[in-house]
């Protein structure tokens, strides 16, 4: 083990280094792509052009959106209103300079400007040319050009330098508007990059003992919880509950702000006077020159659920396809639910005893015993929030639904699986299965992948990476299979 991944080790649960072996396998991340990069990035539409002197710029842009309408009019933010007549790519350049006047406006030290009015769609033509008639500058030689632009932004400064030279000047404002925001996937990468190999360690060990014990299929899932020093947690701060339950005051209003002494926001003086009891003192907490520095606090991660895959647990493997609740992601979400419904003291029903158990959320295997026994580290929060989920599969997509439900802050896994999957959002080929002979019920495959990690039509969205390792053994199963 490395000097870096012991430091990791030593910030962890006991429960989490009991479990873990000697040799952790190490990967690296590489975050999911969402539908939209992989589809629309390039989306194109038709857009009018113009030309006139610099000092007659402001009076066309008004016209323009005077027709369009301001919403229209910002539709296209990422291309540049104005450009030089020398600033146009090469193929615009040449065939604008052979029209009207255009030649002399390319000859020389020109003052006129192209100007790009707005998507074509949104501008009436006749109504367009009568209000470029009522500028003086232009009104004998109006000219009125149809270019191709693309649609949505660029999402890197090398894709903005493509497209000015293609289609019209582009301009990449460090944003992507098709998925996270880069500078959160680098950040967040950086920080689950650090352990993602122990955890992904033990959800290969879990899955390992799932199929030699007959459980179900060598897959496995592992839950985390991660805690940032100096991160603000409402949650675990009795004092922040105590005194909004007292005053009543809604999150995020004005109140907060007038609650607090001096003008300092209810939040911080909350802090503080929780440190002043927790000290003892004022004088205690306000510390003295002489007193030694306190260490700096380290980010520390806690197991808080472990599963194997269980569908063949009570289950003839026969012309069946498993107990679809047995899944190890299911299993792992519900082992959370319980430990939270446990910390609330809650009257414990005693299942009536059946034939057969649907819901197989209870701990079969010794390492999941020895996680479900631990307490929950934050058991104040929504289900899954801000958990982390590593799996050694792509999940299917009722499962990968279920995570979305629970609100799930992050999601890794290993081994995609391009026929069932629901995470990824590349296309479903049509030899994914790898059969040299067709499938029984014909070829399989095709369509688009769902990439519901991150899908704009739904209520909750959280970052995914898929872990990529040749230090550990591959954990086969059937391509067809639901993970």
């Amino acid at each position: 083990m490395s000097d870096s991944m012991k430091e990791v080790v030593e910030t962890l649960d006991p429960v989490s280094r009991r479990l873990i072996p000697t040799n952790i396998d190490s990967g690296t991340l590489v975050p999911l792509k969402t539908t939209l990069e992989l589809r629309d990035n390039l989306a194109l539409g038709l857009a009018y052009v113009t030309r006139a002197p610099t000092r007659y710029t402001n009076d066309i842009v008004t016209i323009a959106r005077a027709l369009a309408g301001d919403d229209a009019a910002k539709s296209l933010p990422h291309l540049r209103r104005c450009s030089k007549p020398v600033d146009l790519p090469p193929h615009l350049k040449s065939h604008f300079m052979n029209e009207g006047n255009g030649r002399a406006i390319h000859t020389g030290k020109s003052n006129w400007l192209y100007i790009l009015l707005g998507p074509k769609d949104e501008l009436p033509y006749d109504e367009l040319l009568r209000g470029l008639a009522s500028v003086d500058g232009i009104r004998d030689d109006i000219f009125i050009g149809i270019i191709p632009v693309p649609l949505l932004a660029p999402t890197s400064q090398v894709q903005a330098n493509l497209w000015s030279q293609q289609f019209w000047q582009a301009v990449y404002r460090k944003n992507n508007p098709l998925g996270p925001h880069p500078s959160n996937i680098c950040r967040t990468t950086s920080v689950v990059s650090r352990d993602a190999s122990v955890w992904m360690t033990l959800a290969h060990q879990i899955a390992r003992k799932s199929r030699a014990s007959g459980l179900g299929e060598p897959i496995g899932a592992v839950i985390i919880k991660r805690t940032t020093p100096g991160k603000f947690d409402p949650t675990k701060n009795a004092t922040f509950k105590l005194e909004r339950s007292n005053s009543n005051i809604t999150q995020g209003s004005q109140g907060n702000m007038e609650s607090a002494p001096n003008g300092m926001p209810e939040s911080t003086a909350i802090n503080d006077t929780s440190e002043i009891v927790n000290s003892g003192t004022m004088e205690d907490a306000m510390g003295s020159d002489t007193s030694e520095p306190e260490p700096e606090a380290k980010e520390t991660t806690q197991i808080v659920a472990m599963a194997g895959d269980a569908r063949w647990y009570q289950q003839e493997k026969v012309g069946r396809t498993g107990n679809p609740m047995g899944h190890a992601a299911l299993r792992a979400i519900s082992m959370v639910a319980q430990k939270l419904v446990r910390t609330e003291n809650r009257a414990e029903n005693k299942p009536a005893i059946m034939e057969f158990e649907a819901f197989q959320d209870g701990p079969l295997l010794s390492d999941e015993q020895l996680v479900f026994d631990a307490e929950h580290p934050c058991p104040d929060g929504y289900l899954c929030h801000d958990l982390e989920l590593y799996l050694t599969h792509e999940p299917c997509v009722m499962c990968a639904m279920a995570i979305l439900h629970s609100r799930m802050g992050r999601i890794v896994f290993r081994h995609r699986m391009p026929l069932t999957g629901g995470m990824s959002s590349e296309d479903r080929g049509y030899d994914t299965c790898g059969n040299p002979t067709p499938c029984e019920n014909g070829p399989c495959g095709g369509g688009r992948g769902l990439g519901l990690h991150w899908r704009k039509e739904l209520n909750w969205s959280m970052l995914g990476w898929e872990w990529e390792t040749d230090t550990i053994e591959r954990l086969t199963v059937d391509p067809h299979l639901h993970a």
